[in-house]
């Protein structure tokens, strides 16, 4: 007979990652104890280690968790250069950052972790610009640039949207940001 997951470690690690995301909204991580985290969530402090070691280990998991989603939905997406068949990508990643936008918008504010945010870009980039450079191996002078450009401005566009409490639908968000990006990577390409 197969044993039956228990339902208390995800409903646990949830409540947990809330109250971090709470705790990071007024300080960072380095100040957050684990004491702090459990009387906010009222969980004992023998349930967190449990499941993690420490804070550190804790965001760590968190920042893995997120990372392995979108590296999922880089895999699910093949990326080719930046055309129609791009948006159920930035779609997907829209309906991450939604459906994690408490911890995410801890990670990318003002007390987050600046280090989670170059390795999402790094990521993207080691598959977007390797895309491009075999695309277009000619206009990479220029793509690179207009690359780095829609990088920085989705990332700005992100936090933003997290900081307001994702207002907007991610849906909107993602055609938002597929009309921003597909003018700016037009404007790369040499004229006709």
């Amino acid at each position: 007979m197969e044993k039956k997951p228990d339902r208390r470690i995800p409903r646990t690690r949830a409540q947990l990652r809330h109250g971090l995301a709470l705790l990071m909204e007024q300080k960072s991580v380095k100040e957050v104890t684990v004491k702090e985290l459990t009387d906010l969530v009222n969980i004992n402090r023998s349930t967190f280690y449990l499941h993690y070691t420490d804070i550190y280990h804790m965001l760590e998991s968190i920042e893995n968790e997120l990372f392995e989603e979108i590296l999922h939905t880089i895999h699910a997406h093949p990326v080719s250069p930046f055309n129609e068949r791009s948006f159920p990508f930035i779609e997907d990643i829209f309906a991450i950052l939604f459906d994690n936008r408490e911890i995410c918008a801890a990670l990318l504010g003002p007390h987050g972790d600046i280090t989670f945010l170059n390795r999402i870009e790094e990521m993207l980039s080691r598959y977007c610009l390797k895309a491009l450079q075999d695309a277009y191996p000619d206009l990479m002078d220029n793509l690179k640039y207009s690359y780095a450009y829609c990088v920085a401005g989705c990332v700005g566009l992100i936090k933003d949207w997290l900081s307001r409490g994702c207002e907007e639908s991610p849906q909107h968000m993602a055609q938002l940001t597929f009309r921003l990006v597909m003018n700016t990577v037009r404007d790369s390409y040499p004229h006709n």
